[in-house]
């Protein structure tokens, strides 16, 4: 894997597609074993989990399904500490399992607000699933159930995590590179030609 250039800023490899293949499988495994004969509701937080949400259900086995949730927290490189809800939750949850898919988890203001409202809205258990969890950013106190890859708390692209809408489309994840000079070879992410 190269680094990459995404708008003004340089990223260097940090988990490969391979890797998160076999922590997807055994996020699906844990589920598959944990939830069976409960045919829960998957709640993707669009956009980032859509990767993660896609290679997941493909390896889940039991009776579930799936819906979306659009929220946003983001600007830039950094959280803005306010969490707006974009797209709402349309199905009744009363009585449900359901399973939140998140792409990352770093102060979990996220995932709070979600795991809240679908309480109120008479979720009987509620569980969080996700790709990524940075647990030196994490401020709540919201049981994430299922981690596929304990990461750094470092600016990450790639597999559904974008800097400023780009790098979504990458099958792998990638570091802000700190220390980058303007004369390395890097991949334009615009036109996939090396620099």
């Amino acid at each position: 894997m190269s680094k990459i250039k995404l708008h003004d800023k340089i990223f260097k490899p940090k988990i490969s597609a391979a890797e998160i293949s076999k922590a997807v499988s055994d996020v699906a495994s844990s589920i598959n074993k944990d939830l069976k004969g409960k045919k829960p509701l998957f709640l993707a937080v669009l956009n980032g989990s859509f990767m993660f949400a896609s290679d997941l259900m493909k390896k889940i086995k039991i009776d579930c399904e799936i819906s979306f949730v659009k929220v946003a927290s983001y600007e830039a490189t950094g959280t803005t500490g306010k969490v707006k809800q974009l797209i709402g939750i349309n199905e009744d949850i009363k009585g449900r399992t359901v399973v939140i898919v998140e792409d990352i988890v770093d102060t979990g203001n996220t995932i709070e607000n979600i795991w809240n409202q679908l309480h109120a809205l008479g979720a009987v258990d509620v569980r969080i699933a996700t790709l990524l969890y940075k647990p030196e950013a994490y401020t709540k106190t919201v049981p994430l159930n299922y981690v596929a890859i304990v990461a750094s708390n470092d600016f990450i692209v790639g597999y559904g995590l974008d800097y400023n809408g780009l790098g979504r489309n990458l099958d792998s994840i990638f570091v802000l590179d700190y220390e980058a000079t303007e004369n390395e070879t890097y991949i334009n992410q615009k036109n996939q030609t090396t620099c």
